[in-house]
């Protein structure tokens, strides 16, 4: 399914702390420029509203001999079946029926090195991870499709 036009969601994963790992939820409800409702990072930095992270990169660091679980590079969206890091920015997904996002930013700058990085010397997220914002509100869940609009 490599660098297909549509994905799914394996996991949400949400905290009530910035600079921790996240943990699953089933479900969750997205605001219009902000982010996902009760989550740490709604409403901080506009470009950064949600982070996906697909678990073709996950599988990159797993194969180093970690156990990695969705949510531990404090992702928000743990994503399969699209090549997130290689969309443009401005690029346009719908996530379940209702929900429209546009990519703003590809990768992030670490300041402080991760537990994963002290551990095995690399981290995926800041080369692999993507920020959306959120453009329609809406709910979405573990399972929804992705698909690339634009």
């Amino acid at each position: 399914m490599e660098g297909s036009s549509t994905g799914k969601i394996l996991s949400i994963n949400v905290s009530k702390k910035t600079g921790t790992k996240k943990e699953p939820v089933e479900e969750c409800r997205v605001i219009v420029d902000s982010g996902i409702e009760g989550d740490a990072h709604a409403g901080i930095l506009p470009n950064r509203q949600v982070s996906l992270l697909a678990t073709e990169s996950i599988e990159k660091i797993r194969n180093k001999g970690l156990d990695i679980n969705y949510g531990d590079f404090a992702e928000n969206l743990t994503t399969e079946g699209i090549v997130l890091h290689l969309l443009p920015l401005g690029t346009k997904l719908k996530i379940g029926k209702d929900v429209l996002t546009e990519v703003t930013q590809i990768g992030k700058v670490c300041h402080d090195r991760c537990a994963i990085y002290n551990t095995i010397g690399d981290c995926v997220m800041p080369r692999e991870g993507i920020f959306i914002r959120i453009l329609t509100e809406g709910v979405i869940r573990v399972g929804d499709e992705i698909v690339l609009i634009s």
